[in-house]
């Protein structure tokens, strides 16, 4: 119903704190964070202090939508991915720019655009 999908928006706001410092991941967050990013396919930007991941969907409408999906997303988080799209194929990586490296935030998306790119 439209109540749940907007109480459930309602606490992801909550969730979402728009001070850096609240971002920061513990040593032991991290570790547990990157294990699961890494066996849903992301990996790591270690250069940069960042994940990446490339989907492939079957035409430029399905690359589209999801982009869409991730977008209204990103924005509700004032987040938001640096990525590139040819065709079907969408480039993502995620850092949080004002934090200079990998946060919760950018767990908290990268969460989002895997169900995202898996209702597609």
């Amino acid at each position: 119903s439209n109540k749940t999908y907007l109480n459930i928006h309602a606490l992801w706001n909550l969730v979402i704190i728009p001070s850096s410092q609240s971002h920061w991941l513990t040593t032991e967050e991290r570790s547990q964070v990157l294990l699961d990013l890494k066996a849903s396919g992301w990996s790591e930007l270690g250069e940069r202090d960042a994940i990446y991941k490339e989907f492939n969907f079957k035409n430029f409408n399905q690359a589209f939508g999801f982009m869409t999906r991730v977008a209204l997303q990103a924005e509700k988080m004032n987040h938001h991915p640096e990525w590139f799209n040819v065709y079907s194929k969408v480039q993502i990586t995620l850092i949080s720019h004002d934090c200079g490296g990998l946060t919760k935030r950018d767990v908290k998306l990268a969460q989002f655009i895997d169900k995202a790119a898996a209702s597609v």
